[in-house]
């Protein structure tokens, strides 16, 4: 795959190129695609972070969901300590009471375990909202910098006809639908 930084190299190129021709419209033009290319390397690198920070989150979200996996095993282990020593209490004899108060003690630990868990859960569907919400925004801004990429090749089709202005003004509607669908990422 060609680095698109070699794309925006290409266009602006084709702009110097028309710059040196000497027609005022069509450094217009070259203008235009170069303010083009600085857009949609800004709206790319929106959509990179983006697409960084929800694979960030998803990973986030399965280390938490670990956490919170470890904290349950834990309720489940002290709760089964628990019912032993109950069991044991049950049964009498001469230890019944130290039974029943080490059946106590893993009751209470059961609570802040549980509340370490559910608060892992939390944060786990937390960082998977926050996932799916950059998602959609990768997905937006991916639109968007595709829409600016067509423009400034529309645009250059203003220089390949030696001024027409049609793909000009076919380039600068693209390019603010563009802009439009990149700002929507974030609305």
């Amino acid at each position: 795959m060609e680095d698109e930084t070699q794309e925006h190299l290409e266009h602006a190129e084709h702009a110097e190129h028309a710059a040196h021709e000497g027609n005022p419209f069509l450094t217009t033009v070259s203008v235009t695609i170069a303010v083009l290319a600085v857009l949609a390397a800004t709206v790319g690198s929106f959509e990179s972070l983006e697409t960084a920070e929800a694979i960030n989150d998803k990973s986030e979200a399965a280390y938490l969901q670990n956490k919170a996996s470890d904290q349950w095993g834990f309720f489940q282990a002290k709760s089964i300590k628990k019912n032993s020593y109950q069991i044991a209490a049950a049964m009498g004899g001469p230890a019944a009471a130290q039974f029943q108060s080490s059946a106590k003690r893993n009751e209470a630990d059961e609570a802040e375990i549980q509340a370490k868990a559910t608060e892992f859960e939390k944060q786990v569907d937390e960082k998977l909202r926050d996932s799916e919400i950059r998602e959609h925004r990768h997905h937006v801004l991916t639109f968007g910098v595709t829409l600016l990429h067509i423009s400034i090749a529309v645009a250059t089709l203003s220089i390949v006809t030696r001024g027409k202005r049609w793909p000009w003004l076919a380039s600068l509607g693209l390019g603010a639908l563009g802009i439009i669908a990149a700002g929507f990422a974030y609305a």
